[in-house]
């Protein structure tokens, strides 16, 4: 089924989602139950805020990937097929003429947007609350293409937002903007259905459907817009928040240290978004994101990880499935292949490295191994890997902007490792039954209680 919004999705989660009733605050508190949820943890609904009547906090929601195939409306086996599918396609958004739910309370020119909405403070040295989860929207410029993202923003205070824009098509849209020595109008949607928030961060080219459009082909279902309040934005309109601005041109200012996906502290000069206007549903749901977590890793396994399978499956034939290591935001994964000689893995390992700038790593295994259970991964490389005959290195390559260990020397490298089997009767995998392994599903399923917070 399509989810309307983020409640709707809420509601049909049933016993995968706990609600924690005591106090949390936002600095700190939160985040350190979501960090503790992992991915075979239920979601989490905190509904008494310290300082904030009335609003709630929801996270973990993509920490599972049997969860993030509900906002599909298919299975955790299917999520990649499902989505491939879907994202080759749009459909077109449609305006829902004003009666949006996100226009249930306006603020026009806040001045203190941390009184407004709890955002998080998440890790100890944070230099402020910062927004993690928050798409941002906007038009370019040069052509009137719309687009979306995720990307992190400061706290400054008042009514100014630090906004980290490292990365296209928006940081494009900035510099366009800058040329003509104009501000860009933004709008950030917060508390969006997964499934919107999934095509925030999936790669869209310069023709063809928008994130938009793509957004309404994964939830197959389309989107429906509302103009914003004070920018010529169009908005979700099922959002539970929607804060309205505009990046000054020009201006610069300190923006962290901030806790990482890296598991590291980052601080950059980045740009400023002044806040013109906050809309926001009745009772809203601010959705908590915090950075390093089983969130993040399902996030960018389905986005990224699922891109590069499709991207590598049209060119070596015998891959047959990829995953992105957990708690490494995208810089390692995992292979499985079918039948492949040693020259067609190099082959792969070369292609992988090349593809996707954020790569560091590969390990490619034959197909025997569940890639998603990182002890079979690392009996495979344990067994059939030799590192003398197994490893791949590639130097001197482009260093990617979080990356600690790369930022310092100015370049990066890369390396392979190829833990497929030989074909003696030696790698022949221990199996127990299927009978057996059926009866031991039923006996654990009537032990195994889902944790508790």
């Amino acid at each position: 089924m399509a989810y309307t919004d983020l409640r709707q999705f809420l509601s049909d989660l049933g016993t995968d989602l706990v609600r924690v009733k005591e106090s949390v605050d936002p600095r700190f508190e939160v985040a350190a139950v979501l960090k503790a949820l992992g991915d075979q943890h239920p979601a989490v609904m905190f509904s008494n805020v310290r300082g904030y009547a009335g609003a709630s906090i929801c996270g973990n929601l993509l920490g599972k990937r049997s969860r993030l195939a509900r906002a599909f409306g298919t299975t955790a086996e299917k999520l990649a097929a499902v989505y491939l599918e879907r994202k080759g396609r749009g459909i077109a958004t449609v305006d829902c003429h004003g009666k949006a739910p996100v226009k249930e309370v306006i603020k026009r020119d806040p001045d203190d947007l941390l009184a407004l909405l709890p955002i998080l403070t998440h890790y100890e040295k944070d230099a402020a609350p910062f927004i993690t989860s928050g798409v941002v929207l906007a038009k370019d410029p040069a052509t009137g293409r719309r687009a979306m993202g995720i990307h992190r923003m400061m706290v400054h205070g008042g009514n100014r937002l630090g906004v980290f824009l490292a990365n296209p098509p928006l940081s494009q849209f900035l510099e366009n903007a800058e040329k003509e020595g104009k501000p860009l109008e933004v709008a950030v949607a917060l508390g969006l259905e997964p499934a919107t928030l999934v095509a925030a961060v999936v790669k869209a080219g310069s023709t063809g459907p928008d994130k938009l459009e793509i957004a309404g082909a994964l939830r197959d279902e389309p989107v429906e817009l509302v103009r914003a309040e004070s920018v010529e934005i169009d908005v979700p309109a099922h959002a539970e928040i929607v804060i309205e601005g505009k990046v000054l041109p020009g201006v610069r200012m300190k923006e962290g240290p901030f806790g990482e996906n890296t598991g590291y502290y980052f601080t950059n000069e980045s740009p400023v978004i002044e806040i013109s206007a906050v809309t926001h549903r009745d009772g809203f749901v601010y959705p908590g994101l915090c950075p390093w977590t089983a969130d993040v890793d399902s996030l960018l396994s389905l986005a990224a990880g699922t891109e590069l399978l499709w991207q590598l499956q049209r060119h070596v034939g015998a891959v047959a499935d990829l995953e992105m290591l957990g708690g490494t935001i995208g810089f390692s994964a995992v292979i499985s292949v079918g039948r492949c000689s040693t020259s067609e893995v190099r082959r792969l390992i070369q292609l992988a490295l090349s593809l996707d700038k954020r790569l560091k790593s590969v390990t490619v295994v034959d197909d025997d191994v569940d890639i998603r259970d990182p002890r079979e991964v690392a009996w495979a490389m344990a067994t059939r890997y030799q590192p003398s005959r197994d490893t791949l290195t590639i130097d001197r390559t482009e260093p990617y902007v979080i990356d600690p260990s790369a930022v310092a020397l100015g370049c990066g490298s890369k390396i392979g490792f190829d833990a497929t089997k030989g074909t003696g009767p030696e790698y022949e995998k221990v199996v127990i039954p299927k009978d057996a392994r059926s009866r031991a599903q039923t006996l654990l399923a009537g032990i195994v209680q889902a944790p508790t917070c």
